[in-house]
């Protein structure tokens, strides 16, 4: 039992990774038109209303799907209650959405706001559609299938943005990028999905959800909140080009912090659901996620921020420049976003949801300071700011899941050590290579990607690291299995 969910677990994981990689290729294909074809201003119009959607988005599942994720068997009335609840809510953060965006185009001197919202909102319907069939397929482990329609819905989307910059549509391209994505996704669920809502109306499903499910709103909307609130600071205090840098940074490092982070949550939640009573199967399942997630992000986070000179000299051109600095402190916090959720997964299952909450407002309290002591000191010192929060948030969500596992200190630390220990040796390679030599652009980014990829390779296989094993082991198991 303990060998196939670990299995089901990495599967999912790898499922989830390759599809969050297919999508960071097709988004970086699409990034490199769309923003060589618009101005930073444009993108830092485009970078408020999605702040917004973000947070409404929140509160249209409310902590729901998650709750469902965790009940031992949601019955076809829980499902109805939710959905129809969904829909409700969707529309009428719809309908409040679009009434407020001339008010935001007041205050961010930003007119295009109020056209684009009726459009852009879009979102949260097409989004609460699909909801419970997404819900569904992760309880029953179909990740392959669900990383599919992730995959077709963002080539869709990205297909429609790079015609409409090509077009000259300037930041609807992106507008259209996102509503396509998530009409393509709904669509698609639904098509492949038996749920339908046909089961009598249950009354008391919400009720009796309600008090997990709405303690996961509120740590959901103040971690979405504080997430996005620097953006609208930015967004007043500086102009539209700084905060399309301060915003794209962040933007592109979470392509690949963000797909881990999805793999992560979309997989370990509902396998760490079905072996919570295990203490010791519980602690080795934990301790082997934080030991894959981080001899991945480990040295893709320092090699990113090794070459990112280089890599926006080749894709993006000159007057991208000045995002370097902002790309690369973005990187340090990548580091531990992963790891924190992981442990945020466990709290998840183990408490009854009101740690989370006591925890996320201490958070958000360390957050708010930083805020307060980075903002009038402009982008760069809150960029810094957010790298701080994210090592503390690793560090205190990690503390709090002590009290309800195996996985003590020293083992977590051990854990992470080899992955850090062989990044950074790879990270000082990069350096002084650079140091050393002097090649154009395009060569010195093959040049140190080939470096940095062998280096760390290399010292995992030679000191046998554990995370390499497993990753050597699936690769086999996928080539077998064709």
């Amino acid at each position: 039992m303990r060998g196939e969910l670990r299995d089901r677990v990495a599967s999912g994981v790898a499922w989830n990774m390759a599809e969050k990689a297919g999508s960071m290729l097709l988004q970086a294909v699409v990034s490199l038109v769309v923003l060589r074809l618009l101005m930073p201003e444009d993108l830092g119009v485009m970078a408020i209303p999605t702040v917004f959607s973000a947070l409404a988005l929140v509160v249209v599942d409310s902590g729901f799907s998650q709750t469902l994720i965790r009940k031992d068997a949601p019955t076809q009335g829980d499902y109805k209650s939710v959905f129809l609840f969904n829909i409700v809510v969707s529309l009428l953060l719809y309908v409040l959405l679009v009434a407020l965006a001339p008010v935001a185009a007041r205050f961010y001197d930003m007119p295009v706001l109020t056209r684009i919202a009726p459009v852009l909102f879009l979102l949260l319907p097409l989004n609460a559609l699909c909801v419970i069939q997404n819900t569904i397929f992760t309880r029953q482990f179909r990740f392959a299938l669900i990383s599919k329609v992730v995959f077709i819905s963002t080539l869709a989307g990205g297909l429609v943005a790079v015609a409409m910059a090509l077009a000259g549509c300037g930041v609807w391209s992106l507008v259209g990028q996102r509503v396509t994505a998530m009409g393509t996704k709904a669509a698609l669920f639904w098509a492949l999905s038996d749920w339908r809502p046909r089961a009598p109306y249950d009354g008391g499903a919400l009720r009796r959800m309600a008090p997990y499910s709405t303690r996961l709103l509120v740590t959901d909307l103040i971690a979405s909140g504080y997430n996005n609130i620097s953006q609208l600071f930015v967004g007043r205090m500086y102009s539209a080009d700084i905060l399309a840098y301060f915003n794209q940074a962040q933007k592109l490092k979470e392509l690949p912090v963000t797909g881990t982070v999805q793999s992560v949550q979309n997989v370990t939640f509902p396998a760490l659901a079905k072996i919570a009573e295990d203490g010791p199967k519980f602690a080795e399942s934990y301790r082997q996620m934080v030991l894959v997630v981080t001899f991945v992000m480990f040295p893709a986070m320092a090699g990113l921020n090794a070459v990112a000179h280089d890599f926006f000299a080749v894709f993006l051109g000159a007057k991208w420049m000045p995002i370097v600095p902002y790309f690369r402190i973005a990187c340090l916090g990548g580091l531990f976003a992963p790891v924190a959720m992981i442990s945020y997964n466990v709290l998840k299952v183990k408490s009854n949801g009101s740690v989370i909450v006591r925890l996320e407002v201490a958070k958000k309290l360390v957050m708010t300071g930083i805020l307060a002591l980075t903002i009038p000191r402009g982008p760069i010192a809150i960029i810094w700011g957010l790298a701080a929060a994210a090592l503390f948030e690793m560090a205190i969500n990690f503390g709090a899941t002590r009290r309800y596992t195996l996985f003590t200190t020293g083992c977590f630390l051990r854990t992470l050590l080899p992955a850090a220990a062989a990044s950074g040796l790879m990270f000082g390679a990069i350096l002084l290579l650079e140091r050393w030599t002097a090649f154009q652009p395009a060569l010195a980014l093959l040049v140190k990607t080939a470096l940095g990829a062998g280096i760390y390779v290399a010292v995992a296989a030679a000191l046998r690291f554990e995370a390499f094993g497993v990753a050597v082991g699936l690769m086999k198991k996928f080539i077998r299995r064709g």
